[in-house]
């Protein structure tokens, strides 16, 4: 595979991230059968995505000039960044990419606490979250989902 790089998102990139979201987001319902097809709020929206990009931290993830997944993280307070988006499409999932977003992330933004959530049902986004040092702090029921609260220490 091609290095994978992270760069900082800008509006022309923001139809091709949304593509990347509701490609990797509707996956789940690949993967968890009766889940069914969806994503956070706003996943499928260009004007939210351009939203982001002004006020959140927003990257896109680029392998051989495609956009294949993007980054979205915030500061909470100080030293306390909190990840609220990372995906990459199917078909460059299992290939080392999330782990090479959380080192660059957690390289770029020295924090002491990290955070993040995940749907209850993604028994694989738990998994890939808890080999990264998170640990499961919390859950909470959304009105259509139960959502599980990580947490990292630094």
């Amino acid at each position: 595979m091609t290095a994978v790089t992270f760069e900082r998102a800008t509006p022309d990139d923001a139809e091709g991230l949304v593509k990347a979201q509701i490609a990797a987001f509707h996956y789940d319902e690949v993967l968890y059968p009766g889940v069914g097809e969806g994503g956070p709020p706003g996943y499928d929206s260009v004007e939210l995505a351009l939203k982001r990009m002004g006020q959140d931290e927003f990257y896109k993830i680029v392998v051989d000039g495609q956009i294949v997944g993007g980054i979205i993280l915030f500061s909470k307070d100080e030293g306390h960044w909190h990840l609220d988006l990372l995906n990459i499409v199917p078909e460059c999932q299992n290939r080392g990419i999330g782990k090479q977003a959380m080192a660059f992330i957690e390289q770029a933004y020295p924090a002491t606490k990290w955070t993040l959530d995940t749907p209850g049902y993604a028994i694989r986004n738990q998994h890939f979250y808890e080999t990264c040092g998170y640990i499961a702090v919390g859950i909470r029921q959304e009105p259509d989902m139960t959502v599980i609260e990580y947490e990292k220490r630094v």
